[in-house]
């Protein structure tokens, strides 16, 4: 289990610093949420895509016990607990996860803003 060695939450520019001796990882906010191991979004079993979540925030971080994080979102999302090994294996991957999420979302057609599928109704 890799635990992290120090741990930023930076609210201004919503991002969580993570430091593992050495190495020195930041996630942002937007990336988090939609990789929120919560039943919400991993949808037991299949994954639900998260669209709209341009600028979310961090709103606070809790730990849970001595084996995972609690984050909160200003959007309210709050349910789900990243173990030390998700947030090592999020960190980690970050570039082909981020990938991935940006490919599922125009697969699907749908935004990270949370104003454009409004405008797209309005159409």
């Amino acid at each position: 289990m890799r635990v992290p060695s120090a741990i930023k939450l930076h609210k201004a520019s919503k991002t969580l610093e993570l430091h593992y001796g050495e190495e020195r990882f930041v996630l942002d906010a937007e990336f988090l949420r939609v990789h929120s191991p919560s039943a919400e979004v991993q949808g037991h079993g299949k994954p639900v895509l998260q669209t709209g979540k341009l600028g979310v925030g961090l709103s606070k971080l809790e730990p849970a016990g001595n084996y995972a994080l609690k984050i909160s979102f200003d959007d309210g999302h709050d349910s789900g607990l990243f173990t030390w090994d998700y947030l090592y294996q999020l960190a980690t991957r970050r570039e082909a996860l981020w990938q991935d999420y940006l490919d599922e979302l125009a697969a699907a057609g749908k935004s990270r803003d949370p104003n454009e599928s409004v405008v797209r109704l309005m159409l």
